[in-house]
């Protein structure tokens, strides 16, 4: 079986190639260059390509796809907003996902994200190196006794539940399927989390109900000097009115690994770029917002688990057997 990645990076060309030793029935080749139009070319010849959470794969794409002959599409990701479903079903492409590799992973990032920002250790570090150790305006809170607010309770959510708790907050969530595991989490309405937590972090995927679910109406049910955080889909939040609200001093601090600008600059390198009217340089002046490009994922472990699954899915596909937990249906 022919597999081609697209937007492949040093990483994941490490992570796959390391992997494929343990699948010899799969011949695999790596593009620097993501999909689009002008590149879906390609793929002809190959039964499978493989796209990340940054890559559109559009209802053109997906038919220019299946017209290479291309019949699945691999997501090296647990996200697949980015896939058009109903081009893919109707050119008979199966799209397969990674649903969990390492929650722990995520969950670990978000809370490095709120202890950064709370503790004010960018600012922090930036100081030190230009040897000035004052300590004005690092103040931040003690958060054990606080309350934590988190949105979305499946693997991620639940790990970072676990990881809020420990640090002897006491945790309160939202999801419209609460897990009976968390017998310590009190689930609670949305705009009752949006009330009473200190912290909030998001942990949902991005669908129609929770596009743009921060937004200015929501944010004004906050409390005043809320952190908040977000690893999950950058549309969850309304950049323009978070941007509004960080005006308004309602935020103590804003971690984000994830924003709505992101694609033209995940995973890329742009430090000599200017971003002309870009909400992300707006986000980046604001003293108390952390911003990160999209890498909760970022682990040997994570990736590991990311290559062998996706590589078991194309197997899987290749023998007729899917994996049926796998397959994203619209």
């Amino acid at each position: 079986m022919k597999i081609l990645f697209y937007d492949s990076k040093s990483y994941d060309k490490e992570s796959f190639s390391a992997a494929l030793k343990n699948y010899p029935q799969i011949e695999a080749e790596f593009l620097d260059t993501d999909i689009s139009l002008s590149t879906v070319s390609l793929a002809k010849g190959y039964e499978a390509v493989c796209i990340f959470v940054a890559s559109a794969a559009d209802a053109a794409v997906i038919s220019a796809l299946a017209d290479q002959g291309v019949r699945l599409l691999l997501l090296r990701c647990a996200g697949y907003n980015n896939v058009d479903l109903a081009a893919a079903e109707k050119a008979g492409i199966t799209v397969m996902r990674v649903p969990g590799y390492s929650p722990e992973a995520v969950a670990e990032h978000a809370a490095a994200l709120l202890l950064s920002v709370n503790r004010k250790i960018h600012k922090a570090y930036i100081r030190v190196r230009e040897n000035n150790f004052s300590l004005s305006g690092l103040t931040g809170l003690t958060l054990h006794g606080r309350c934590a607010g988190i949105v979305g309770t499946g693997r991620i959510g639940a790990a970072m539940c676990s990881i809020c708790r420990g640090l002897g907050m006491k945790v309160i969530a939202y999801d419209k399927y609460p897990s009976r595991d968390l017998d310590y989490v009190e689930y609670v309405s949305l705009d009752e989390l949006f009330r009473r937590s200190d912290v909030i972090s998001l942990h949902c995927p991005l669908l129609d109900d929770t596009y743009h679910m921060i937004n200015i109406d929501s944010i004004r049910k906050m409390r005043d000097g809320v952190i908040l955080v977000n690893t999950s889909r950058g549309a969850l939040i309304k950049t323009e009115d978070l941007i509004q609200g960080i005006r308004e001093h309602k935020f103590s601090g804003v971690g984000l690994d994830v924003y709505e600008e992101e694609n033209e600059n995940v995973f890329e390198n742009r430090e000599d770029d200017i971003l002309e009217h870009s909400t992300t340089a707006r986000l980046l002046s604001f003293p108390n917002v952390i911003v990160t490009s999209h890498q909760g994922f970022l682990t040997e472990e994570a990736l590991e688990a990311i290559s062998r699954t996706t590589l078991d899915n194309a197997v899987s596909f290749y023998e007729g057997k899917p994996i049926s937990e796998n397959i994203v249906h619209r």
